[in-house]
């Protein structure tokens, strides 16, 4: 689970319950983490352990020199390895932002519902929560158009390509 989403959770009457309880949606994560690895015959090593928390401390997909900057005991090229590995396990996600790196956030049933704010100037890629109110009309509208064609929707992703605040003030 993400730290914005642990922060998210409901606030508890003490800190040491909040504590407890961020610790336990975080071995949570860590333990489904290493049952999906471990049906695809893979371990959950130090390594997918770090880029699995790296990813649930971030408010956002990152690079792969952003994850290094977090980690500089994660060789570069373990990292690439470990997160496609760590894709086929249906743990991660990978982006691909139209910049000249993939960014790479945990699966959302790991986490929340989200879209993403793309700069198509920079490619920094930002996650945006949008109310249920919302939700259930992006998938009322998706599903009259998927079902106009003989499509059945089962899922959406929406990102919104555009420029961020630093590119539109340069």
């Amino acid at each position: 689970m993400s730290t914005q989403a642990l922060r998210a959770a409901p606030v508890a009457t003490t800190t040491k319950t909040n504590a407890v309880s961020a610790k336990k949606s975080a071995e949570e994560l860590h333990l489904t983490a290493s049952q999906r690895l471990r049906s695809q015959n893979l371990r959950y090593t130090p390594s997918r352990r770090a880029l699995v928390e790296i990813l649930a401390c971030s408010d956002r997909p990152l690079t792969i020199p952003e994850i290094l900057e977090h980690d500089s005991s994660l060789a570069q090229s373990s990292a690439y390895r470990n997160l496609t590995e760590l894709i086929e396990a249906g743990v991660v996600h990978r982006l691909i932002a139209g910049d000249e790196y993939s960014h790479f956030e945990l699966a959302e049933d790991l986490t929340s519902h989200h879209h993403h704010l793309v700069c198509t100037q920079c490619g920094r890629v930002a996650d945006i929560t949008l109310s249920d109110q919302v939700e259930r009309s992006i998938d009322r509208a998706l599903e009259a158009a998927a079902a106009s064609v003989g499509f059945l929707a089962e899922h959406h992703r929406l990102d919104v390509l555009g420029r961020c605040a630093t590119c539109t003030s340069d």
